[in-house]
């Protein structure tokens, strides 16, 4: 390697301590196909998210988070979702019951239930599908890897493969009677297990189980730790491939996680050396750095012209109800759905994807073919943000936002205010309207009489005159409607839920989507104030609150949208 001009000095890591992959497992040489294939279909995409990104959550979902994680799954198209691992918790038992007892999942939608290789945890996974109408698969799984079977398990090879396949076969025992029923088994940490060694267990249950090319056993072989380069996975992938005994009967799954930051890769990799299945999370959320993030997956595709076969044509409620259901906020700078991804911030690169739209339009004008069919070349946008439910206003409008006085900029600094992204839009074309109507630039202190009169105006028609909360988790709400006091009492619920129930009871829904909480200037002078974003029949909404209390705010927020939201 050609290091002149190369200054750099080494670092004070102890590097040393590590070891690289070719030193950790024996990578087979296959020859390599698979550099040579293209991706032409896309493969079926499992999403994780209700049992290995829930597993991964500070607060792991509620039962009313899953089904509305569930039914966006289901909107979206996919056709097998793992629902949870119902021997670990009563929450996920009960929420595979739900799937028994309801019509909940349509018929043509296969549920895939966790498990690990011991019997009393099997039987209990079988006795939660028991009477789901739906196909079904049981998902097998133990780690395989050598530090795995000595540090954690405590097993050599042949123990270990014993213990596989006497979990195996009590599968077969507790599930054989029912219809409609599959396998599938993943050897944990398959990317540092000897590849004859994985390769000799997974043959052995798929012969355990019969499989068959109309009962084909799912192998399910996960980067559980991501520790090389992708094209090593795609090797280690593409040996199972060639050599597997049943390839004809056998589904051929991966599960990349991202500690390296290139779980995308090694799945692509992957599906070009034979995987016909990936397992992964909608926006990638899993323990550590996550897992494959398949909207990225699926929409690398669509970028390639292929039909990534899911729906993400309106993909910010796609992430609204995500970020509900984790509680985690989707970076800005996300790939495909983060707010900042089709936002220019320099004035070369506008310049470019304005002509670039208009070199579009004029085209489109041309042909005859309409805008939205016709083939994308503009600059800097790898895929036109209205195929996922944008519009065009953050991409040729946000920088200039910015350059009429630095909209959020001037709130924070003047006010000590931070803005979320998406209120930073809604706020700055009302703020482009008054500046339109004025002529003149924005001052900080016009910023802020601005925002008071869009947000913080009071409702008239109700007003919180108490609330009271209880250590056996009543909540006592009082409220004044149309000049009449109202008391109700919430057992089990927080003040914010406790308030919108209040409020709904009096026709006045709330749908919350989000709460940000941030201060009006700082020190002992500073008060809270929440920003909310709300749901209404004409889409999302923002209001807000302000107290001394960080709750009141939050109450008042509330009370505010219950206002708002009678406007739309």
């Amino acid at each position: 390697m050609n290091t002149v001009g190369n200054r750099q000095r080494a670092s004070r890591m102890p590097s040393y301590r590590y070891r690289d992959v070719y030193q950790r497992v024996d990578v087979p040489n296959t020859g390599r196909a698979w550099p040579g294939n293209r991706i032409t279909q896309a493969p079926l995409w499992v999403p994780v998210d209700l049992r290995d990104g829930n597993q991964a959550l500070a607060e792991p979902m509620d039962p009313a988070r899953k089904r509305r994680f569930f039914e966006l799954m289901i909107s979206m198209g996919y056709k097998e979702i793992e629902v949870g691992y119902p021997s670990a918790s009563q929450t996920d038992y009960d929420f595979v019951r739900l799937l028994a007892d309801t019509e909940l999942a349509p018929e043509d939608v296969t549920i895939v239930v966790f498990t690990p290789a011991r019997r009393d945890l099997i039987e209990r996974t079988v006795e939660s599908v028991r009477g789901i109408r739906n196909d079904v698969v049981i998902h097998l799984y133990t780690a395989t890897a050598p530090t795995w079977r000595t540090v954690v398990l405590g097993h050599d090879q042949a123990s270990l493969k014993e213990l596989i396949l006497d979990g195996a076969r009590d599968v077969l025992r507790a599930a054989g009677d029912l219809p409609d029923i599959r396998f599938e088994f993943s050897p944990e940490v398959f990317n540092l297990t000897e590849p004859d060694y994985v390769l000799e267990v997974c043959d052995a249950v798929t012969e355990t189980w019969q499989a068959s090319p109309d009962r084909p056993v799912i192998l399910n072989l996960p980067a559980t730790v991501e520790i090389a380069t992708p094209n090593v996975y795609a090797d280690q992938i593409e040996y199972m491939h060639r050599n597997l005994a049943r390839r004809d009967s056998v589904i051929l799954s991966v599960h990349p996680h991202n500690d390296r930051g290139t779980g995308v890769a090694c799945a692509e990799l992957a599906v070009l050396a034979g995987a016909e299945r990936v397992e992964g999370c909608i926006f990638g959320n899993g323990e550590r750095t996550g897992n494959v993030d398949l909207a990225t997956l699926a929409l690398n595709l669509h970028a390639q012209g292929v039909d990534p076969m899911i729906d993400f044509s309106d993909i910010d409620e796609i992430r609204r109800t995500v970020e509900y259901c984790n509680r985690i906020e989707v970076h800005a700078r996300h790939p495909y759905v983060g707010d900042l991804v089709h936002t220019a911030f320099s004035g070369t690169h506008q310049d470019a994807i304005k002509k670039g739209f208009a070199e579009h339009h004029a085209r489109a004008a041309e042909t005859g073919v309409p805008a939205h069919e016709l083939d994308w070349h503009v600059p800097y946008l790898p895929i036109d943000p209205a195929d996922l439910g944008r519009d065009y206003a953050a991409v040729i409008r946000v920088n200039s936002q910015s350059g009429k006085g630095g909209i959020a900029y001037l709130l924070e600094n003047e006010y000590g205010i931070t803005l979320p992204r998406r209120l930073q839009i809604d706020f700055a074309r009302r703020v482009q309207d008054h500046a339109d109507g004025s002529g003149h630039e924005v001052t900080a202190t016009e910023l802020w009489q601005l925002f008071e009169a869009a947000y913080l105006q009071p409702n008239p028609a109700i007003a919180l005159s108490r609330f009271e909360n209880s250590a056996d988790e009543h909540t006592s709400i009082t409220l004044r409607v149309d000049g009449i006091e109202h008391t109700s009492t919430h057992t089990g619920t927080g003040p914010v839920e406790a308030l919108t129930a209040a409020l709904g009871e009096h026709g006045r829904k709330v749908d919350i989507v989000a709460l940000h909480q941030t201060s009006i200037g700082s020190g002992n002078h500073s008060e809270a104030l929440t920003l909310l974003e709300y749901r209404t029949d004409s889409g999302t909404q923002w209001t807000a609150g302000r107290d001394r209390s960080v709750l009141a705010a939050s109450l008042t927020a509330v009370v505010n949208a219950a206002h708002c939201a009678d406007r739309y």
